[in-house]
């Protein structure tokens, strides 16, 4: 089983090339996000820590974390976010690798593709067997996130130059799609990659 770590910056199309791949190989996907959310759970390792550290007032009328009202309160302090940070990275990182573990002993999935836009930043090139670098230039990424979710010219700005620059995921990453264009030429790209491995 090959894993892949799938990155790349905000508006390159990431979810569209993963689900892509999902209908057409024999994979498991793992989206760090997910796993994000699976680990602030009630009973989940992150749950009682994140509480102690800003209260429960982030709980909602059931007693589980509301995405939310935490964003509202770490949004203006970056002190907060980095202990946030430091406390559901590291969960994340262990329910990763323990999915990867679990699907290497099962051996029922040519592929695990893990998609996360942190992945270099936090580390996988240690843990992946190659990394993919979802690219597709600038001007499209920002037509996307106009169009698909209506982010004003200030907050793509603000997220293009909060993440790493395209110099540094080609240097990090032995595989790049482009993704700048028509999703047939993508699904070319991809299927010449990974019928390598087949």
């Amino acid at each position: 089983m090959k894993v892949i770590g799938i990155t790349g910056g905000v508006g390159a199309g990431k979810s569209e090339i993963l689900s892509y791949i999902r209908e057409r190989y024999n994979c498991r996907i793992l989206l760090a996000d997910e796993a994000a959310h699976k680990v602030k759970e009630k009973g989940q390792p992150c749950y009682e820590k994140l509480v102690a550290l800003l209260s429960d007032e982030i709980l909602d009328e059931t007693g589980n974390i509301n995405k939310v009202k935490m964003a509202e309160k770490i949004f203006s302090s970056r002190e907060l976010l980095t202990k946030v940070n430091g406390i559901i990275h590291p969960a994340v990182k262990k329910l990763i690798l323990s999915a990867i573990q679990e699907e290497r002993k099962s051996k029922i999935h040519d592929f695990f593709f893990i998609e996360a836009a942190l992945l270099i930043e936090e580390g996988y090139l240690d843990y992946v067997d190659e990394m993919w670098y979802i690219y597709a230039r600038e001007e499209v990424r920002r037509k996307r996130l106009k169009e698909s979710r209506g982010y004003s010219d200030e907050k793509i700005d603000s997220i293009m130059n909060s993440q790493l620059k395209e110099t540094d995921f080609r240097r990090y990453c032995s595989v790049v799609i482009d993704n700048s264009d028509s999703l047939t030429e993508s699904r070319r790209q991809i299927d010449e990659k990974l019928g390598e491995y087949l």
